[in-house]
């Protein structure tokens, strides 16, 4: 870093950025570091009222195919008394797993055992049958658990999976609203929406319709006296946190910078 740059006294614009001294930086920095502040405390209040949310009991026997075998849900928590379900979007349709979904999962490998030495057992679990799995989290390089629900209801209860009758009626609901699959929550344009959706379908091996009888989203369980109750579940823009990448880019001179749409690829297509 140029030091004199730093300190220099000239002011002017770059690149739409007025361009000040180093004492009016500092000025403009604590501004903004007193919003932060606010932030990190509501932050730090959110996740206390995550951990107050009621439980609900899961009475239902969901089974799953993993690396070691047939396991229910309880089985999924390894001796920990608590799970983190990551709803990765890779339907039995699929060629390959969503990219952005790909792209989230690429942080897991390095806290995962994290995770596991606080109690906390992360799995994500997708509809595609456990070899696609196996073979995709291979190409990936990656260690974390994955498991198949396969043939199960488990996807459509925690509303990430969808018929295509569901799609023909309306009667899909995601992120706690009914309406279309596709989420509201988002900043692009329709236009550049649907064209993300073509290209992350075809990056998927499928087409848009097929692709979209999955979605994301994140749940939490908790194992007492050896019943297991749900507790948590995020979806759509609720995700944004577990975007390794996004926490970076949000930091960044030019920030995420994407008016035409997500720009990202799976990290082994660049």
């Amino acid at each position: 870093m140029n030091t004199q740059t730093l300190t220099s006294e000239k002011t002017g614009r770059l690149l739409g950025h007025e361009v000040v001294s180093r004492a009016d930086w500092l000025v403009a920095r604590k501004d903004l570091l007193k919003a932060e502040k606010e932030l990190t405390r509501r932050g730090d209040e959110l996740a206390r009222m995550r951990q107050e949310l009621p439980w609900v009991r899961v009475d239902k026997d969901y089974r799953f195919e993993t690396d070691k075998g047939k396991a229910s849900l309880a089985d999924l928590f390894k001796g920990r008394s608590q799970l983190l379900v990551y709803h990765f979007m890779f339907g039995p349709d699929y060629k390959a797993g969503c990219p952005s979904c790909s792209a989230i999962a690429d942080g897991f490998n390095g806290f995962a055992v994290h995770l596991a030495n606080h109690d906390v057992m992360l799995w994500t679990i997708s509809r595609a049958p456990l070899a696609k799995l196996q073979a995709y989290k291979r190409r990936m390089g990656w260690t974390f658990p994955w498991a198949s629900s396969f043939g199960g209801d488990f996807n459509f209860d925690f509303s990430v999976g969808f018929t295509e009758q569901q799609q023909r009626e309306g009667t899909v609901e995601y992120n706690y609203r009914p309406g279309s699959p596709v989420s509201v929550e988002t900043s692009f344009s329709e236009t550049s929406l649907s064209e993300t959706l073509v290209r992350h379908a075809a990056m998927c091996g499928t087409d848009a319709p097929t692709y979209l009888r999955e979605r994301p989203g994140m749940s939490a369980f908790v194992l007492e006296d050896g019943v297991v109750y749900h507790t948590y579940s995020t979806y759509a823009r609720g995700l944004d946190g577990l975007w390794g990448m996004y926490q970076w880019l949000d930091r960044a001179p030019k920030g995420r910078h994407e008016p035409d749409g997500p720009w990202w690829s799976r990290h082994d297509e660049y």
